[in-house]
């Protein structure tokens, strides 16, 4: 089980991760743009973080960028509905760990978490 912290605006898509992800056995905490998240980092530990990259406030780049300054070892998935935020993500492929296209299904979403969990921390080689 891992403790991941979910950043979406959308209500709907929030909720129906959160609950495919706790269903999946993992912990979840869900907030509603960037600046918490920003928040909740700075909180707890987290195993994950799974964000839009189109959110109010702080996007999910942005979001991604400071996170990945401030918690090194955090692996960060992002998720968008958009192809032009996509390749801004791909942009930053050595930060984040997969972008995951909506809209996705409860499977397609559970399965880049367990992908995502499975990979070693960055600059840790597998032996």
């Amino acid at each position: 089980m891992a403790s991941i912290l979910i950043a979406e605006d959308d209500k709907a898509v929030r909720e129906f991760v959160s609950r495919a992800l706790r269903q999946d056995g993992h912990d979840i905490m869900a907030v509603s743009d960037g600046q918490q998240a920003l928040n909740a980092l700075g909180s707890r530990r987290f195993d994950m973080l799974l964000a839009d990259i189109v959110m109010p406030h702080v996007d999910g780049i942005a979001l991604a960028l400071k996170a990945s300054k401030d918690y090194p070892d955090l692996p960060v998935l992002l998720m968008t509905g958009y192809a032009a935020e996509r390749q801004r993500a791909h942009n930053l492929e050595t930060l984040i760990h997969e972008v995951i296209s909506k809209p996705f299904t409860l499977r397609d979403i559970c399965e880049s978490v367990r992908r995502v969990l499975a990979e070693p921390p960055a600059g840790q080689q597998v032996h």
